[in-house]
């Protein structure tokens, strides 16, 4: 005998994927779904709590569970692409906001992550990404000056790496990756459209030349509602 909780988690379900309960909606409260399935608040939390787990809805504080678009941007974990090109392959149309941009001597952090010396200088560059009206990644990228001497407003806008390549003639090899979740920071709050939302998926990339030289470390900020991250594994034998 099937739970009553997974019969109402699975009923909802089918419900937002066929579109009868359409993205951005605001679910009834536990009372109102309570009456209407005639079981117990319980059992109504259990079906909620596994669609957020499986990504279906979003808790807001003050608000209720909202339907979460299942049109997500597939983001490769493995690939090392920009986002002019992953945004192309998608077929959107997106606007880069370039919040920053400056030559800075970096503090003990970006210097180690970068491995520089102490008087070497750094470009700082923050990057709003903008999809479909809603700002969900800020990108915050750190280039060591002695492989990019140098940067302007509108390389940022348009593409580093298209840049980097064609113009400097050099070839971006490979990055290693670490991906964590975090609380949005206050530069979060300020520049992405996070209203309801407690978490934000950071990918921190450190990428290297074809020489295996580490020039760039990367933080990049998504929200989580818009992306699924996805990677292709085979087994080794």
């Amino acid at each position: 005998m099937t739970n009553k909780y997974l019969t109402i988690y699975n009923i909802i379900v089918e419900q937002i994927k066929s579109g009868e309960i359409p993205p951005q909606t605001l679910l009834p409260s536990e009372n109102e779904l309570k009456d209407q399935f005639e079981t117990s608040r319980e059992t109504i939390r259990k079906a909620l709590n596994l669609l957020s787990q499986n990504g279906y809805i979003q808790k807001v504080r003050g608000k209720g569970s909202i339907v979460i678009d299942m049109s997500k941007f597939d983001f490769p974990v493995s690939g090392l692409v920009s986002f002019k090109e992953l945004a192309n392959k998608m077929g959107s149309k997106p606007k880069t906001i370039v919040n920053e941009l400056e030559l800075i001597k970096p503090e003990g952090f970006v210097r180690q992550q970068l491995q520089l010396g102490s008087k070497d200088l750094v470009w700082k560059v923050i990057r709003t990404r903008e999809m479909g009206g809603e700002k969900i990644i800020l990108d915050k990228d750190f280039l060591a000056k002695k492989y990019v001497p140098s940067l302007t407003e509108e390389i940022c806008a348009d593409s580093i790496y298209q840049y980097i390549e064609n113009e400097l003639n050099l070839t971006i090899s490979f990055a290693k990756k670490e991906i964590v979740v975090e609380e949005p920071s206050l530069e979060d709050r300020a520049l992405l459209d996070l209203e309801g939302f407690h978490n934000v998926v950071v990918i921190k990339n450190f990428v290297y030349l074809d020489d295996a030289t580490l020039f760039q470390y990367t933080e990049s900020r998504h929200r989580p509602d818009k992306f699924r991250f996805v990677d292709f594994a085979r087994r080794s034998h």
